[in-house]
């Protein structure tokens, strides 16, 4: 097995950006699907109405409630296990995801501000609802990752400097470079120091002014772009995704040897 390592570029409780390798293609897409596809949620599934005398019909209601996303701590609970939710606002008011009131203190609204539904005088909406615990490739309300991407991570050196009459455009690089060249590079740098594009405006020119560059992808590394919807961190999310790329493995491991 080889050793993977792995470099972040950006991290907070939400969003994470790194770089991996030594990895393929095909495991790097594996990696993407699975933090899409396997890794479960909480999401409202059944839905009682107790009064809905708003002007939205109890299908958009349902819709909405479903589409908010809860908190869903790893391992707490198994695929088809459920959670009690309630909400109830009577207007002039409107209905927002903080208002929803959960059986289990583990499991909260991961944001307080979403808006359901706008309710007039003496309109009122009150709910319970069910939610349950499963995986994006059966529903993709419980995909947790919102956003996910991969890409080379790509190397630039300096290959010489340009023509006295050679025009300037704009070079224009998109993702994270590994640094090569950082005697040339604007600010502070030393080769292998990993870089966001958007940190010179995603214009190499801005970086190596006056150079002749070559741009390359390194085969074996890509970067990772996550985000969450909150239900878990970013960091969650990519090691329960590996998780089930290792529970995966040792099943078919297990069936072959049989």
């Amino acid at each position: 097995m080889p050793e993977y390592e792995v470099q972040f570029v950006e991290r907070d409780d939400r969003t994470a950006r790194f770089a991996v390798r030594p990895i393929t293609p095909a495991f790097a897409n594996g990696i993407r699907r699975a933090m899409i596809a396997d890794v479960p949620t909480l999401s409202v599934d059944t839905i009682r109405f107790v009064e809905n005398s708003s002007v939205m019909f109890d299908e958009q209601i349902g819709l909405r409630l479903g589409l908010v996303p809860l908190t869903t701590p790893p391992g707490e609970f198994e695929i088809g296990e459920e959670v009690t939710l309630s909400i109830d606002v009577e207007g002039p008011e409107t209905a927002y995801s903080g208002d929803i009131v959960t059986s289990d203190e583990l499991v909260q609204p991961a944001d307080d501000n979403i808006p359901i539904i706008d309710l007039k005088e003496d309109q009122r909406l009150e709910v319970e609802a069910d939610a349950v615990l499963d995986v994006g490739r059966e529903h993709a309300k419980h995909q947790g990752g919102v956003a996910v991407s991969y890409r080379h991570l790509q190397r630039v050196e300096v290959v010489g400097e340009k023509g006295e009459f050679d025009d300037d455009e704009p070079q224009i690089l998109r993702g994270v470079i590994e640094e090569a060249a950082a005697e040339h590079a604007v600010g502070d740098a030393e080769n292998g120091d990993l870089v966001a594009t958007e940190t010179f405006d995603n214009d190499l020119t801005n970086r190596y002014p006056g150079k002749e560059l070559e741009v390359t992808d390194i085969e074996d590394a890509f970067v990772f772009d996550v985000e969450t919807d909150g239900s878990m961190s970013a960091d969650d999310l990519v090691l329960e995704a590996i998780g089930t790329i290792e529970d995966r493995a040792a099943e078919l491991k297990e069936t072959v040897q049989l």
